[in-house]
């Protein structure tokens, strides 16, 4: 998948105050309905999940499920960084490979005030996820130190076009040499904060806004 490619490339939430105070965030409702025996990992931010779901109204009316629409396959994303509703992001923290939650995500947690296709405005929604694999995402430690070839603690240009030249090859796209050099330049356009011509430690730590 390109997700561990174009989650590099990927709103801080918003703040209700009352009499001078915060309003109680609102809350996702978690209910484990398997959890293997044996957990090697859990989930946490920066993580990328692979997850088959089905999404519920607050009816039980199912609106969609990977298992059984598009080409029912299970679908890959970071988590933490806003690629899916903020309700995922919550709920499908310290999870293992192989468990199987029910979220029940109120609407401000999910499409809110203006909705999302056949999701109506102020839809609570029920999930059903199951993590099938859980990997390093793009901003983990592990992934930094699998790109710096020569433990310099910085990324080259190369280094990185190595890297996503590897991942492409790892999920069956065919290698484009102008397409990878396109990509390098948006990505340390983006990221070489100080322009010195590499990604340090620093630069590359993954950040995300506060869920």
């Amino acid at each position: 998948m390109l997700l561990s490619v174009l989650g590099w490339l990927c709103s801080a939430s918003l703040v209700f105050l009352v009499s001078g105070g915060k309003l109680p965030e609102a809350e996702v409702e978690i209910e484990v309905l398997y959890k293997p025996f044996l957990c090697h990992r859990r989930s946490k931010y920066g993580d990328m999940l692979l997850v088959h779901h089905e999404g519920y109204f607050q009816n039980d009316t199912l609106f969609h499920s990977s298992r059984t629409e598009g080409d029912r396959q299970p679908v890959w994303f970071t988590l933490g960084i806003r690629e899916v509703i903020r309700g995922w992001d919550k709920g499908l923290q310290d999870m293992c490979s192989g468990e199987k939650r029910r979220l029940i995500i109120p609407p401000a947690l999910a499409y809110g005030k203006e909705g999302r296709g056949k999701i109506p405005p102020e839809s609570p929604l029920t999930f059903v996820i199951e993590v099938m694999e859980i990997r390093n995402g793009p901003r983990s430690h592990e992934s930094f130190q699998e790109m710096d070839l020569n433990d310099d603690w910085k990324l080259s240009k190369k280094e990185v076009k190595q890297y996503l030249q590897k991942e492409f090859e790892r999920h069956g796209y065919d290698p484009n040499e102008t397409h990878h050099d396109d990509l390098v330049e948006d990505i340390f356009n983006k990221e070489d904060e100080n322009k010195d011509g590499f990604i340090s430690s620093r630069e590359f730590t993954y950040k995300h806004d506060e869920l």
